[in-house]
């Protein structure tokens, strides 16, 4: 009898029964507030004609990563553009946010020849963190939202909840645009352009950056 697995027609095999591990589900923070998603974020429509605009000029197929409930992507379907759709499995989000570089360089293997990889990240200002922090924000009607910055981390830790269903936090994370830039010429692309708004402004600063990036040669 195993003392290790219980098997009774072995002896101890600690170096066999290590092999089997058990891996416990993880709970995605965008699971429990799926319902409140769309409501909470009908105010953000600033990118959509962005990235609409992106995927034409595509040409082809468009992957968009972190599809969610499909805010941006259906519009994109909507004109005739095949998406697919991908989307955090348990615990994805928490390894792309701690391999970075892992994240961009599969997506680089993902590109087809002529592809390029679009996407925006937000630097938070001193102003945004002053008025936000700390405090429940009602973000839209009945849904509010409580951040919790740390500059020295740079880490911010976002909680949502409806009138009606209990708060769910999620932990995020930034980096500086230069940082970006590093991270995207480290792992194989080539910058085309940093905007600094959705309207294609160039990037001068401030707390938003829209990148477009293909392989470089």
């Amino acid at each position: 009898m195993c003392r290790n697995c219980d098997d009774p027609g072995s002896r101890d095999c600690p170096s066999l029964c290590a092999k089997t591990v058990t891996k416990h589900p993880q709970a995605n923070p965008y699971d429990s507030i799926s319902e409140l998603y769309d409501p909470w974020s009908v105010s953000v429509t600033e990118d959509v004609g962005f990235y609409l605009d992106e995927a034409r000029r595509s040409g082809g197929s468009v992957v968009e990563l972190g599809i969610g409930t499909g805010r941006i992507a259906v519009p994109i379907a909507a004109d005739g553009i095949r998406v697919i759709g991908v989307d955090s499995s348990r615990g994805m989000l928490d390894v792309c946010a701690r391999h970075r570089r892992l994240a961009l360089s599969a997506a680089r293997r993902l590109l087809v020849p002529g592809g390029r990889l679009v996407f925006d990240v937000f630097t938070p200002g001193p102003d945004d963190i002053e008025q936000t922090h700390d405090r429940w924000v009602e973000r839209e009607p009945g849904i509010w939202e409580r951040a919790v910055w740390n500059m020295d981390a740079r880490t911010l830790t976002l909680s949502v909840r409806g009138e009606e269903t209990a708060a769910t936090t999620m932990a995020l994370a930034w980096i500086e645009p230069a940082e970006w830039r590093v991270l995207l010429e480290e792992t194989g692309f080539e910058v085309e352009a940093c905007y600094g708004w959705f309207d294609r402004s160039p990037f001068t600063g401030g707390e938003d950056t829209i990148w477009v990036a293909g392989r470089s040669s």
